[in-house]
C-alpha cells in the first residue's frame, strides 16, 4: 500500500449511451465552474480498465473535501469511480477507489506485471 500523501485524484464518470454522455457533460461543466479541475475528453468508447463510456475529472487533493460532496449531490444517474493518485495505478483502482453509485468490475490486466 502507498505510504505517500495523494497530491491528485480523479473521478470518473460512467456513462453508457448519448443521453448519459448529456448528462456526463453538464456534470462535468457545472463542476469545472465551481471548482479548479481538469475535464478529460468524453468517450465514447471503454477506454483503459473502465468498462463503459467515460470521462476523467483530475483534481487536487486541496479540494477533494468540497468536491466529494459536491458529486454526490450533482452526479444524477452517473456512477462515479473516484481514486488517488498514489502512483501505483493498481492499488490506486482497486484499493484506493470508491464509487458513487453503482461500482463497475474494472479491466485490470494493463497493471499487472507481465510475465
Amino acid at each position: 500500500m502507498p505510504s505517500q500523501e495523494f497530491k491528485a485524484y480523479h473521478a470518473h464518470l460512467y456513462y453508457s449511451d448519448h443521453d448519459g454522455l448529456s448528462e456526463a457533460q453538464q456534470v462535468a461543466h457545472e463542476a469545472a465552474e465551481r471548482f479548479h479541475v481538469r475535464v478529460g475528453r468524453f468517450h465514447e468508447k471503454k477506454v483503459g480498465p473502465h468498462p463503459m463510456w467515460s470521462v476523467q475529472i483530475s483534481f487536487s487533493s486541496a479540494i477533494l473535501g468540497d468536491i466529494m460532496p459536491w458529486l454526490i449531490q450533482n452526479r444524477g444517474g452517473l456512477d462515479v469511480l473516484l481514486h488517488p493518485l498514489s502512483g501505483d495505478e493498481l492499488w490506486d483502482h482497486t484499493q484506493g477507489a470508491c464509487w458513487l453509485g453503482k461500482s463497475h468490475t474494472l479491466d485490470i490486466r494493463q497493471f499487472l506485471p507481465k510475465i
